[in-house]
């Protein structure tokens, strides 16, 4: 009786819930990585990739991934620096962008980081908080809390707080300042250290599905009819990858010309071509692009 060979698999940790977690599970879905949905268990595995994912609180991520636990994770940038695991990062993901600030109540003049001299800062982040303070010579009493950092001057808990800052919404909601930005985060991949041969490869494959989302990120698929005479000019104007596709058309002296255009130039480059004679501009959305 021959022993059944287990197929290798990878798994990741991400966050149970929150922003972080919505953006992970779209960029998954995205890479063609289906993830049965499950309030309830914290272990899931696909049926379309040889991955499990790990559901786990944030902050307990860098550590899993740190010893093995779990061989992947996504987590924010302020979390892996906050715990100051050994792990690698593998990529940057550009999802899920916050700031860590430091604010005051909005009543209260602020004269440089002097201030925060000798007063008691309230934040989840004591360690990065700390780091920052030393660099500029600054002494305070830094007070934990794990939660509603924000609520904390306005309880007389503390004279400030070091949190995380997205919109500020949080901040003018609760009559503070944000006056100090000591760090910007984002998600990032990061990897267990010394991953084996066959988990290696299974995260190369991950990586490549990765880059042809992100790749195809705030970019459009133009297709446009160019007269034969203007298509050195419209050309010259084109901001695409590579050269644009030039393909003469049934009717004389014209030419079906495609490209793909980042979204931020698009109106930009639209208007130029159109004053350069092209017609017919076809505009079309990418779902995956492979470079």
């Amino acid at each position: 009786m021959t022993k059944e060979t287990k197929e290798p698999m990878i798994r990741i940790a991400i966050q149970s819930k929150g922003r972080l977690n919505e953006d992970t599970m779209s960029l998954l879905a995205e890479a063609g990585i289906k993830i049965p949905s499950s309030k309830r268990t914290l272990l899931v595995q696909s049926p379309s990739f040889p991955i499990e994912v790990l559901y786990l609180r944030d902050d307990d991520i860098p550590q899993s991934v740190a010893t093995g636990v779990a061989d992947l994770g996504i987590v924010g940038e302020n979390e892996m620096e906050e715990r100051g695991e050994k792990v690698e990062v593998v990529r940057r993901l550009g999802f899920s962008r916050c700031r860590l600030s430091l604010a005051i109540p909005k009543s209260t003049p602020y004269s440089g980081i002097e201030w925060f001299e000798g007063k008691k800062i309230a934040t989840s982040y004591p360690n990065i908080l700390r780091s920052f303070l030393a660099t500029k010579g600054v002494n305070a009493d830094i007070h934990v809390i794990t939660g509603s950092v924000e609520i904390s001057p306005g309880i007389g808990l503390s004279d400030a707080i070091f949190d995380i800052v997205s919109s500020g919404s949080t901040l003018v909601s609760n009559n503070l300042s944000e006056v100090e930005t000591v760090m910007q985060s984002e998600a990032l991949l990061i990897a267990t250290p010394n991953l084996d041969n066959e988990k290696r490869a299974i995260l190369q494959d991950l990586l490549f599905r990765i880059e042809a989302v992100k790749a195809a990120e705030d970019k459009k698929y133009v297709l446009m009819n160019v007269p034969t005479e203007r298509l050195e000019d419209i050309i010259a104007v084109l901001p695409g990858a590579k050269s644009p596709t030039v393909m003469p058309l049934a009717t004389p002296g014209w030419n079906s010309v495609h490209t793909v255009i980042e979204e931020r130039r698009f109106w930009q480059v639209i208007s130029q071509l159109k004053a350069l004679g092209a017609q017919g501009i076809l505009v079309i959305p990418i779902e995956k692009m492979i470079l």
